[in-house]
């Protein structure tokens, strides 16, 4: 056990690192300086060929330039250069021996932009590493100022200071696009069973994390999305994230006859068997759920962890009265025929029931969105199946530490199917969350707690 004190390393600001309050010199060298920032914000064994991509792409013994940057680390470190530890294929700095200002951070220390001496030229990866980083300091000192605002235990003029900070927080990135600020990614596809071809991508560079697809989801215009951009642009700041398109929908193909419950797990099994995935956190929302569920089933050795948002267990034609199933029909027959006209009247019907607090912009996104995603005639078999989904058989059965998270007021998927999943799940926690919105808008706070909860059930 550890008995010197703590490092404490300071991200608001310029870079440092203090031992007992005393600034510890740090490398002449830019590029050591970011190689150390990385190795202890990414808190886990990094292989020294992926050290040597990110920052010592040169023709000339890159792993030497590696050696020499680590031993400036190690001599910093001085009597904690045991933290650094490094074999022949992996680099890694024990975080247990440092303290990170954001994780108390002072108000008046929130109001410096993070890290900004740390860029580097000439380095991709390392500068989306670098963005995410910094959005999700962002993030946290965002949270820091807006308290801060409303403490009375600081002056008038000071709460008036980090409340105007906190604002400009929400303006920056409100203002840029969110493909801006989100790792880049390739699409690449595989072929199910039946020779259909799935689009998939993998975005971020942390632990794995596997989404699986839902209706409406378009590898690209996903990025720009005011809704659940933020959740792809999140969830690929702290993971690994695989996603894919669902056969009829995005970027995978469309015209591929029947569209069966069955067909849409053998998509996932697609991806996962392609990228060689052994075992993983299943991530899924709303009909995605059950499709997860079932995958969860077949397959209870690769699914380490399985978290739900917005799910259910049983299709609206197993749990409406006849009333409201007459309704859901004709909705059916309206979208087969009217999807695909310039007018948004029925697509309409979706935006509002799927995210009813949106604004008329976010509502005119989706209308846009949904026309490009899928065709009338898929867009109607997607509604029918949905109807006859059911999984309720197999939660009893279902072993892995399970996540749900759903909106208290959802008006789509209502929070008794929530209830039903967890009480059914073995050792199943639910979350509620406090929105009425079945998809959520990326600016909404619910967003925030869904990707919170999210990183704390998998760390």
């Amino acid at each position: 056990m550890r008995g010197r004190e703590p490092i404490e390393v300071r991200l608001l600001g310029e870079f440092e690192l203090r031992r007992g309050g005393e600034a510890i010199p740090l490398p002449a060298s830019r590029k050591t300086r970011a190689l150390l920032a990385y190795l202890l914000l990414t808190g886990k064994p990094v292989r020294r060929d992926r050290l040597c991509e990110i920052f010592f792409d040169i023709p000339d013994d890159p792993r030497g330039a590696l050696r020499w940057s680590l031993s400036k680390i190690r001599a910093l470190l001085g009597d904690d250069a045991d933290l650094l530890g490094a074999d022949r294929e992996r680099v890694a700095i024990d975080p247990s021996g440092f303290i990170f200002d954001i994780d108390r951070p002072d108000p008046l220390r929130a109001l410096e932009t993070p890290l900004p001496g740390l860029d580097l030229a000439g380095t991709g990866d390392y500068a989306l590493w670098l963005a995410s980083e910094r959005a999700a300091i962002d993030r946290r000192r965002r949270r820091c100022l807006d308290e801060a605002s409303r403490s009375a235990a600081w002056p008038t003029a000071d709460q008036a200071r980090f409340a105007a900070a906190a604002e400009a927080l929400d303006d920056a990135r409100a203002s840029t696009p969110a493909s801006s600020d989100l790792p880049a990614q390739q699409v690449r596809y595989c072929f199910a069973p039946d020779g259909v071809r799935i689009a998939y991508s993998v975005t971020g560079n942390g632990p794995l994390l596997v989404k699986t697809a839902n209706w409406l989801n378009h590898l690209e215009l996903d990025w720009g999305s005011p809704l659940w951009g933020r959740m792809v642009g999140g969830l690929s700041e702290h993971f690994r994230l695989v996603r894919y398109d669902e056969r009829g929908n995005g970027l995978s193909d469309w015209d591929v006859g029947a569209i069966t419950f069955e067909s849409l797990v053998q998509d996932l099994e697609a991806v996962t068997d392609a990228l060689g995935l052994d075992r993983f956190p299943l991530f899924a929302l709303s009909q995605g759920c059950a499709v997860a569920i079932e995958y969860t089933r077949r397959h209870p050795g690769r699914v380490s962890h399985l978290i739900l948002l917005g799910g259910y267990a049983t299709g609206w034609r197993h749990r409406v009265d006849p009333g409201e199933a007459d309704e859901r029909e004709a909705v059916i027959t309206l979208v087969r025929r009217g999807w695909g006209k310039d007018t948004p009247i029925y697509r309409q019907i979706f935006s509002q029931s799927f995210t009813p607090s949106a604004t008329a912009d976010e509502l005119t996104w989706f209308n846009d969105f949904q026309k490009q995603t899928v065709s009338p005639d898929n867009a109607a078999a997607f509604l029918d199946l949905f109807g006859d989904i059911d999984v309720r058989a197999h939660l009893p059965h279902l072993d892995v530490p399970t996540l749900i998270l759903h909106a208290r007021a959802d008006q789509r998927i209502g929070i008794d199917q929530a209830i039903e999943l967890a009480s059914a799940i073995r050792g199943a926690s639910l979350v509620t969350l406090d929105s009425d919105n079945h998809i959520l808008r990326s600016n909404e706070p619910a967003m925030d707690v869904v990707i919170e909860r999210i990183v704390d059930f998998l760390r």
